[in-house]
This record gives C-alpha cells, sequence and structure tokens, in this order.
C-alpha cells in the first residue's frame, strides 16, 4: 500500500468542494436523506484520488478514504468557524458533533470510490495499451 501525496490532494479539493457545496448539488437532500450528501460526497472525492493513484485496488481504496476523511475535515472546520461566527456556541457544538459522525462516514465511501477509481484507470490504461501504435 503507497500513499500519494498528490492523488491525496486532488481527492481532498474535490471533497472539498463537493462537500461545500452538496447541498446546491444535490437540493433537499440534506434536509431529508443526510447520508446521501456524505456519500455522494465521499464517492466522488475517492473517485477522483483513487483514478489519479494508480491501477492497484488497495492503493486507489487507501488514498481515497484518507483524501476523503482530510477532505471532509477541512469542510468540517470550516462549516464550524462559519457557524461559530453566525450562530453561537450551542448550535456550533451541535455542527461540530455532527461533523464528527459526518468524517467517519464520509470516509467508507471514498474507500469504495477510491477502488472504483483506480480500477478504471486500469482499465483505461488497457484500452489505450491495446491500440496499435
Amino acid at each position: 500500500m503507497d500513499f500519494k501525496v498528490r492523488a491525496i490532494v486532488y481527492g481532498i479539493v474535490a471533497t472539498i468542494i463537493v462537500g461545500l457545496l452538496s447541498g446546491a448539488v444535490v437540493p433537499f437532500t440534506d434536509m431529508t436523506l443526510p447520508i446521501v450528501g456524505a456519500g455522494l460526497t465521499g464517492i466522488i472525492g475517492g473517485l477522483v484520488a483513487g483514478y489519479v493513484s494508480g491501477t492497484k485496488l488497495d492503493d486507489g481504496a487507501l488514498n481515497g478514504g484518507v483524501a476523503t476523511a482530510a477532505g471532509a475535515i477541512v469542510a468540517l472546520v470550516v462549516l464550524t468557524v462559519a457557524g461559530l461566527l453566525a450562530a453561537g456556541l450551542i448550535t456550533t457544538m451541535g455542527l461540530f458533533a455532527f461533523g464528527v459522525m459526518y468524517v467517519i462516514v464520509a470516509a467508507i465511501p471514498g474507500a469504495v470510490g477510491g477502488a472504483l477509481g483506480s480500477w478504471l484507470k486500469g482499465r483505461s490504461d488497457e484500452r489505450t495499451a491495446a491500440r496499435p501504435a
């Protein structure tokens, strides 16, 4: 198993972007099914990290899980600071408690997305290698 910094950074950026915009990407799911946003964020961030990391499934899953968890932590810190400034201490503590659960839940789909991304990278490499030059 190998950590690839470039893959993890790309996955973190994708996780932060989708994590902060997940309510706008999939409207009303945060109110009815909040786990859909966490799952979608984890899969997309993990998919990006797994695709960049390479063709081995275990490397893709590891990089996807780490990138998604780290990106979710950064999104949690940004949202906690925004909540502290806008809503006050008690509301922010509730947001932070939910955010810790969000980080744990987002890491699992991140590993699945990372394995899927590395598998897709392997398939695209096989197709380009099979083509004559």
